[in-house]
């Protein structure tokens, strides 16, 4: 069988909401009529949206004014505006006799291999059974630790674990701006320009993301093998343009696809459970990029943490610099005992090891 062919779709709390916080109806309905056009053409779509915070303020009003904590505050409003986001959406395409899966979310449901396949398998379910995915952060759970950055970082999550061709990041711009001429950057060339120079880091008064996040996950999703735009999720029929890779917003051109286990991995390094350190050796095998290097025991100087099989470690070269992360095929006492020595099994295999460019 042919490889499905999918796209994400994260909507900022920008494009969706009306400056007061108030979910737009007629915004909401204009993407579910575009995405009913995209699944004729045999396109299988998956949404992230924000909005449900700004929604339960639009809802409430100073009703959580009396709540001293900004978080319990943030989970209440999220409680109340998750259901009129996802009736909200559901209306939209009950025209199109589409029906939405709300899928809730949190950071930890990628940490684990066994919880990432599990989330997996349950969106390619969905998929399979014809629904629309409503995906979000679980904003009334989620502890501080266990947070996305924001709803970019989610949607740039699940692209790479569905493997979507696609990843479109809508929010009330017409994509990145050269600050030297004012004008929309059509393709990103990581040669030409730097996220820096385009953009300062900081948030829009509405949601936690910004251009710089945009930007951040852009580049990693389209080197991960997506090919990614940014763009004004108001625009006219954006998604039929973006998926016909017409001249629409900032595009991100995709690099070869990788596997699906590095695709987990490249994100898994800030909760590794243990780290090497490898000499110069080791490092320059694992950084040619024309041969494929598996990480043997002889190449590591030195074992760091309690881990065991299976889980995620780093490996930084002898200056401390992280290099990536892999998956342990055993545990750190057993690792400790080879140090050095040659005619081992790799600690980690080149099928789980991720290098970071």
């Amino acid at each position: 069988m042919s490889k499905p062919r999918r796209i994400v779709i994260k909507l900022g709390s920008q494009a969706l909401c009306t400056p007061g916080g108030a979910l737009a109806p007629d915004v909401i309905h204009s993407l579910a009529d575009q995405v009913a056009e995209l699944r004729d053409d045999g396109w299988e779509v998956l949404i992230v949206s924000s909005g449900a915070v700004a929604a339960g303020r639009g809802v409430v009003g100073d009703a959580t004014d009396c709540l001293s904590n900004p978080v319990a505050t943030k989970q209440v409003l999220a409680a109340v505006g998750q259901v009129h986001l996802v009736a909200a959406w559901q209306l939209a395409f009950r025209p199109h006799d589409l029906t939405t899966a709300q899928v809730l979310l949190s950071k930890a449901d990628f940490q684990s291999r066994e919880h990432y396949l599990d989330t997996r398998a349950c969106l390619g379910a969905a998929l399979a059974a014809g629904f629309v995915p409503i995906i979000n952060e679980n904003d009334v759970v989620a502890a501080t630790e266990f947070m996305f950055s924001d709803n970019d970082e989610l949607a740039g999550l699940l692209a790479g674990m569905v493997g979507a061709q696609v990843l479109a990041l809508l929010s009330s711009v017409d994509g990145v701006l050269d600050p030297a001429n004012g004008e929309v950057i059509e393709t990103w060339d990581d040669q030409r320009h730097t996220i820096d120079r385009v953009v300062r880091k900081e948030g829009s008064g509405m949601g936690r993301g910004g251009m710089h996040s945009k930007l951040s996950q852009a580049r990693k999703s389209a080197a991960l093998g997506t090919r990614v735009v940014i763009a004004n999720g108001r625009a006219k029929r954006v998604l039929k343009h973006i998926v016909d890779d017409d001249s629409v917003g900032t595009r991100f051109p995709a690099s070869p696809q990788v596997a699906p286990a590095k695709r987990w991995l490249a994100v898994m390094d800030d909760h590794a459970q243990g780290a090497v350190t490898i000499n110069d050796g080791a490092r320059d095998a694992l950084l040619d990029s024309d041969h494929l290097a598996s990480l043997l025991p002889v190449g590591i100087e030195h074992v760091e943490g309690d881990f065991e099989r299976g889980d995620v470690i780093q490996v930084r070269d002898m200056a401390g610099r992280l290099l990536g992360c892999g998956r342990a095929d055993y545990n750190g006492a057993l690792a400790r005992q080879v140090l050095g020595r040659r005619d081992q099994k790799p600690l980690i295999h080149y099928d789980y090891l991720y290098i970071y460019d």
